[in-house]
């Protein structure tokens, strides 16, 4: 029925995309409307927990009736009644069986929520008896009416300042026309999406996979013709967008406490994969994307960023200056990107024209979102600025956006470093030049924060930091005197929070650790009170989940830091192998952490230094990482030794272990040549994990 009723091409030969789009929708609306109508159901809410079935309420009825029983034998004859007995034996199953039950379900649900951290962390939640925070009891128009007037505030602000500039495309670059697709092409997009979707897809994701074959062909005819023409249709424009309370202890009477979710339909997430594909293609090949962005692009991370910037002011410690750091936040950066600006900049600084400028003005042009909560909806409004939230397209517009702000920042002799919207300026000097790296970093600051006004974007002040760095013996060298960032007088922080890790003035990360441990714990003294309602299998699961994954959040940035703070972060690992094993604090450790195959924080930091030099040396890294580290073989005067036949790094001279043993082009090719030469010379990614494991625990508990 589908095949012949969407796959007839003379069905749509001579429909428009628009067309071609309320086909799909209505042809699956009207089968799913005549094999499952929609039909109202009342449901009584059942007040048991999701363990306790049926096997447990027959326990239960046949407990109360043998109570009842032996009560109405009375008290006398208790002690000898074989009616108590049997009750008591009775209770005493009934007991295990809701101890079974709940852990049956518990392990079961921990196993399948391991993959969705969101759903992790409600489950987890529902089993500490906390529950979900209550529907937001605000109106969807206030909310939608908050974010409109919060990029009307942006572009009045902005609204005089000087025309953008544009740098030129290199010659010969240019993006006029997109591919065609083919059946298998889309198919193959409809495997690989996740198991989820809104209100505005016309059936289930996974209705949509199981029917991929027949529905690919009338798919690929639509997004071709979307792509020959240079239009998006209408429906694959309109969104909507479901509030979420920033955080649990927050004003939920309070618009300003939510943070907006846009949801989009499938298939249209389907077609911007198919350009996004091309456009990042047509990009990496001609080396137009960022050097210095690490946000929404493929080997980059936040943990890859924060190690550059970590590295570099290691490196400047070592040789005697001191580091100053700043951190800029855009205030509503993606919703207030001007339409005509970006077209503009996608046609003069990256060569896009013809059909594929066309398409994506469509793209951009004629969208509109409504704001719905569990109670009310907001009425659908058009979407005149920004990029479309909830997208594929839209981080990487956004990038091409501001790619000239890195540009800017060089120029003033500063080294920039971008995550999205979270600018880092960082810069070195002398400790008797503070004042004119100050001044260099205000300059830098006003020819911003101008940048930003002419392109409609707006920095946040209220989170802006300044961070200045120096070794822990020449921290009196550090200034106090604020620096100024645009109309605001900044006061030097000691310690600043950086995509997630904290930063000290003396860079020794003690802040970092002491954060990580505080937060490890408070998780494991939560599992502690539920350790009997789960399985060991679904104690690990959760363990992992919540507390390994943030001891090994950026440890590479761990580096060289002093034993006293690799003790704390160990001794989170050591009373997590205990939780599970249900030791005693005075048990010895070592075979705990051995039958669970836990590698020691040390040897979790050589692991995470020893796979990114790994991708650096097999092209999979971000060339700022890979560009610090050098084989033997490629250094002039050592090509001809017999180390520069092996897979050996150059280890650059520094001055203090202290400081620059810790940066990443020195630490990284230390513990890449501690490596046996076998394990070096793998060149499959996952065997070599597997293999640099095994070496790191045999190390750990065998040798």
């Amino acid at each position: 029925m589908v095949a012949s009723a969407l796959c007839d091409a003379r069905v749509y030969a001579d429909l428009d995309c628009d067309s071609l789009a309320s086909l799909y929708d209505s042809t699956i609306s009207d089968l799913l409307d005549k094999q499952v109508p929609v039909r109202s159901v009342s449901c009584r809410r059942r007040p048991s927990s999701g363990w306790f079935d049926d096997d447990c309420r027959t326990a239960k009825r046949k407990v109360r009736a043998l109570e009842r029983a032996a009560r109405r034998e009375g008290p006398l004859s208790a002690s000898t009644s074989t009616t108590t007995a049997a009750w008591r034996a009775e209770r005493r199953a009934y007991f295990d069986l809701l101890r079974q039950k709940q852990r049956a379900y518990w392990t079961e649900r921990v196993d399948a929520d391991q993959s969705h951290p969101c759903r992790l962390w409600r489950s987890f939640d529902e089993l500490l008896g906390r529950g979900r925070p209550p529907p937001p009891d605000i109106d969807a128009t206030d909310i939608h009416r908050h974010l409109d007037n919060k990029v009307a505030g942006v572009r009045a602000a902005t609204a005089g300042a000087d025309p953008p500039s544009f740098t030129r495309c290199p010659a010969g670059c240019t993006l006029r026309a997109f591919s065609p697709t083919t059946s298998a092409d889309v198919a193959s997009l409809i495997l690989s999406l996740p198991n989820k979707q809104c209100l505005s897809d016309p059936l289930p994701t996974w209705l949509l996979k199981a029917n991929a074959d027949i529905l690919s062909p009338f798919l690929s005819h639509l997004f071709n013709s979307c792509l020959e023409h240079g239009t998006v249709p209408s429906s694959f424009k309109s969104g909507y967008v479901t509030p979420l309370l920033k955080k649990a202890d927050l004003d939920a009477a309070d618009v300003k406490s939510y943070r907006p979710i846009t949801n989009l339909s499938v298939i249209s997430k389907l077609l911007e994969r198919l350009v996004a594909q091309q456009l990042v293609k047509y990009l990496t090949e001609n080396h137009l994307l960022p050097d210095l962005q690490s946000a929404y692009r493929a080997y980059h991370s936040t943990e890859t960023a924060v190690l550059k910037v970590i590295a570099d002011i290691l490196l400047a410690l070592d040789s005697g200056n001191l580091a100053m750091l700043s951190l800029l936040d855009l205030s509503a950066a993606f919703d207030t990107v001007d339409h005509r600006t970006l077209l503009q900049r996608l046609q003069t600084s990256y060569g896009l024209g013809g059909v594929v400028t066309k398409w994506f003005s469509s793209y951009l042009a004629g969208r509109t979102q409504f704001v719905r909560t569990s109670a009310t909806s907001s009425l659908p409004l058009p979407v005149v600025h920004g990029v479309p939230q909830g997208s594929v397209l839209g981080p990487i517009l956004f990038l091409l956006y501001v790619a000239d702000l890195l540009q800017l920042i060089k120029r003033h002799q500063l080294v920039p470093h971008a995550f999205a919207d979270d600018t880092q300026i960082y810069g070195f000097c002398r400790p008797c030049d503070v004042v004119g790296l100050s001044d260099r970093m205000s300059a830098c600051a006003d020819e911003v924060l101008s940048w930003m006004r002419a392109n409609r974007l707006q920095a946040n002040p209220s989170k802006t930091e300044v961070l200045w760095c120096s070794s822990s013996r020449r921290q009196h060298q550090i200034p106090t005197a604020s620096v100024r960032i645009g109309t605001t007088d900044v006061l030097p922080v000691s310690s600043v929070r950086d995509l997630g890790v904290y930063i000290d003035s003396d860079v020794t990360m003690r802040t970092h650790v002491i954060a990580t441990v505080r937060s490890c714990f408070s998780a494991l003294r939560q599992l502690r009170s539920v350790r009997r309602c789960l399985s060991e299998h679904a104690l690990l699961t959760l363990i992992r989940a919540l507390v390994i994954s943030k001891v090994d959040y950026c440890c590479s940035v761990l580096a060289g830091v002093s034993g006293h703070l690799l003790d704390r972060l160990q001794s989170v690992l050591n009373a997590a192998a205990r939780l599970v094993y249900s030791a005693r604090r005075s048990d010895h450790i070592t075979p705990l952490l051995r039958d669970l195959h836990w590698l020691r924080v040390p040897e979790r930091i050589r692991f995470r230094l020893c796979v990114l030099t790994h991708r650096c040396l097999s092209g999979t890294a971000p060339s700022y990482l890979a560009e610090s580290i050098r084989r033997v073989a490629d250094v002039d005067g050592r090509r001809y030794l017999r180390s520069s036949a092996t897979t050996t790094l150059t280890v650059p001279p520094v001055r203090r272990s202290t400081l620059g043993d810790r940066a990443f082009s020195v630490a990284a090719p230390r513990a890449w040549n501690s490596l046996p030469s076998a394990i070096r010379a793998t060149t499959s990614l996952i065997t070599f994990r597997r293999e640099l494991k095994a070496f790191l625990y045999h190390q750990s508990f065998i040798d």
